[in-house]
């Protein structure tokens, strides 16, 4: 599903080392262990390929795509809908701009000030 996303090899320069698949499989396995780029095991391609293209991925927007449709997949799979239809919004985590007076109220509590 991804790697019509992923950049093609360059017809100029040097070929490439390593196929893009073994790139972002090193990816997810630091993301996914929550682990540092020192921790990339030698099997995978060198940590600064890797972070290279992480970090072009981000600068790029690429990863939010990835995810994008990743999401929809996953929707569409569980039999929903590919976009949500609608949203949910919990009163007790969001933030006014409104200043304080003497008759603020929150979750229907009044404050003292």
């Amino acid at each position: 599903m991804l790697e019509p996303l992923l950049p093609p090899a360059s017809h100029v320069g040097r070929p490439r080392n390593w196929p893009m698949r073994r790139i972002v499989e090193a990816m997810l396995y630091l993301l996914h262990g929550c682990l540092p780029w020192g921790m990339l095991p030698p099997c995978f391609p060198p940590v600064s390929t890797v972070r290279r293209w992480f970090y072009l991925w981000r600068d790029n927007g690429l990863w939010l795509t990835m995810n994008h449709i990743l999401l929809m997949a996953s929707r569409e799979m569980a039999g929903r809908e590919a976009s949500p239809s609608a949203g949910v919004i919990d009163s007790q985590s969001v933030k006014t701009t409104e200043s304080g007076g003497p008759c603020d109220y929150d979750a229907g509590k009044p404050l003292k000030t």
